[in-house]
């Protein structure tokens, strides 16, 4: 039997010197490792003996040559590479019906083909996902089943903290806050500040940075419900800004640190208080910011939803039918705001007795109901626990005490479905508004509406036409109605700027002076009166300037 020795070319293992034996074409290092191998275990098995060989050995050796040849990784680097991204895309996303690879989950892949070892990382919308430890388990077990796969390293991380789009109507502190989530109820005694600092301190279990914020000035709940070293807000002295004081790494505003009890003053300035407070201090990098909001659906609430662009809304109710109308007002609210509502919580929805049946003392039905009739794609219900609301009065949240209990996995399954919800309504296409100076026209994206459209795709609007139908006072003549006419707006007026409202209008200032508020519903309706792109002329020749996506 002879052996040759040949050199590999261009784009196989680094142009290693091989041996080839018949079909078998291995690096010298795999051959040398079989052969020893083969000895070793003859030698350990008794066969070292003057019985043992050398025919025994070379049978043996080639046996393990060609096992080792099976599990050697593709000669190219790209193969190598398919191969691992092929098993990755066995892995399904749950929310998004796409696999990880194409998610764009799958970042920095590096293969060591001499050794056999794979590294990723694996690069996720947040690090709150709920299935992150499911993603690494399958994807250290897919890659490990290439034969040629001796070790494989996955690190877990997350898309940085950082807004959807560039400023996403948030200003100020928040500019560096990806998510906000408000939690609302529109009656006061359903549980819903027991909600939202549960939920905000599961998020940070989960890994997410998080704040809370809350909105109720006449009756601030959380210096009760959470007890920092630090009970006061301070002030920056250079910039001005509220710095949040913090408990077990989560961020905490609250008017009830800044002075002794609640405050009494008009509604006027209460909302530009609360705009205040929640705009100029200093948030930083926060994966989610809770909202606490007041009971009800007044100035408070609107100025909220006014004010920044909030990602998703979860309501609290309990299995009253006055609580169901109350909070079905909430979600009204919040459809005309175009906040979306990502779940419904029904507090205090029943008990388990010491018999073993399950009780419920205030009715069932208001919170499904409510999940019905508004299309709210999740449910989650709280049982009546003592220890819930006494955990509170003592200033630390259960899921903090208890991390291990019943209710705090009742909060985990609430914290799952809201980072679930708000990551599918990330990927969503931006809408919005913006000026295109090159063609001189105002470029308009809207969302999806309530009843399940899809958004839109760019279309472009002349100034003047958006103009024109400004349906505030302003534009109309209060005695006949009639709105502005075609002369009453020059053709060639231009926007100075334009900034989004909450999530359902656009801000424009006019050249002229005139600032507009114009809805989504309104910029949805002037669609027919869309134009398309125009034709320009470069160099002689005409050339239509496509949408830019």
């Amino acid at each position: 039997m002879q052996l040759r020795q040949v050199q590999l070319g261009p784009g196989t293992l680094g142009a290693r010197q091989c041996v080839v034996h018949g079909s078998i074409s291995l690096p010298v290092q795999v051959q040398r490792h079989a052969f020893h191998r083969s000895a070793a275990a003859n030698i350990r098995s008794g066969s070292s003996s003057s019985f043992c060989s050398s025919r025994t050995l070379l049978v043996s050796a080639q046996r393990d040559i060609r096992c080792a040849a099976a599990a050697a990784p593709p000669s190219d680097a790209r193969a190598a590479g398919e191969e691992v991204l092929s098993a990755l895309r066995r892995i399904i996303d749950p929310d998004f019906g796409e696999d990880i690879v194409s998610c764009g989950f799958v970042k920095d892949l590096s293969i060591d083909q001499a050794s056999g070892a794979v590294g990723f990382t694996l690069e996720l919308t947040t690090p709150a996902c709920p299935v992150k430890d499911q993603f690494k388990r399958e994807a250290t077990q897919n890659v490990q089943e290439l034969p040629w796969v001796s070790s494989v390293e996955v690190k877990l991380t997350s898309q940085p903290a950082k807004p959807i789009t560039a400023d996403n109507g948030r200003p100020g502190g928040l500019k560096d806050v990806r998510h906000i989530i408000a939690v609302s109820s529109c009656k006061g005694g359903v549980g819903k500040s027991t909600t939202a600092v549960n939920l905000a301190y599961t998020l940070a279990q989960m890994g997410a940075k998080v704040g809370i914020f809350d909105a109720d000035v006449y009756g601030p709940s959380l210096p009760t419900m959470v007890s920092p070293e630090l009970r006061i807000l301070r002030m920056n002295p250079e910039t001005r800004a509220i710095t949040p004081t913090e408990y077990e790494g989560v961020q905490l505003v609250s008017f009830g640190f800044a002075g002794q009890g609640s405050a009494i003053m008009r509604g006027a300035m209460v909302s530009g208080l609360i705009q205040q407070m929640l705009t100029t201090s200093e948030w930083g990098e926060l994966d989610y910011l809770v909202v606490d909001f007041p009971p009800g659906t007044g100035d408070i609430q609107l100025t909220l939803c006014q004010t920044v662009a909030f990602s998703a809304a979860v309501v609290v109710t309990t299995p009253q039918k006055l609580a169901f109308v109350d909070v079905a007002k909430g979600v009204r609210m919040f459809a005309k705001l175009a906040v979306p509502v990502v779940s419904v919580v029904e507090n205090m929805s029943y008990f388990d007795g010491d018999d073993g049946k399950r009780y419920r003392p205030f009715g069932e039905g208001s919170g499904a109901r409510v999940q019905e009739d508004f299309g709210i794609p999740n449910l989650v219900q709280f049982p009546i626990v003592p220890n819930l609301s006494a955990a509170g009065d003592n200033g630390l949240p259960l899921v903090v005490l208890e991390p291990a209990g019943a209710v705090a996995a009742a909060f985990m399954e609430l914290g799952a479905t809201v980072v679930r919800e708000v990551a599918k309504l990330s990927v969503a296409s931006k809408h919005g508004m913006t000026w295109d100076e090159q063609q001189q026209l105002l470029r308009v994206v809207l969302p999806g509406t309530s009843t399940g459209s899809a958004p839109s795709a760019p279309f472009y609007l002349q100034p003047a036409v958006v103009r024109r139908h400004d349906t505030s006072a302003r534009s109309i003549n209060e005695w006949t109605g009639e709105t502005l006419g075609a002369g009453d707006v020059s053709d060639d007026i231009k926007p100075i700027s334009v900034s989004p409202v909450g999530n359902y209008a656009v801000q424009i200032q006019w050249e002229d002076g005139f600032n507009q508020i114009a809805s989504f519903d309104l910029l949805r309706s002037l669609m027919p009166m869309s134009v398309e792109a125009p034709v320009l002329e470069v160099a002689g020749v005409k050339v239509t300037v496509p949408a830019m996506d």
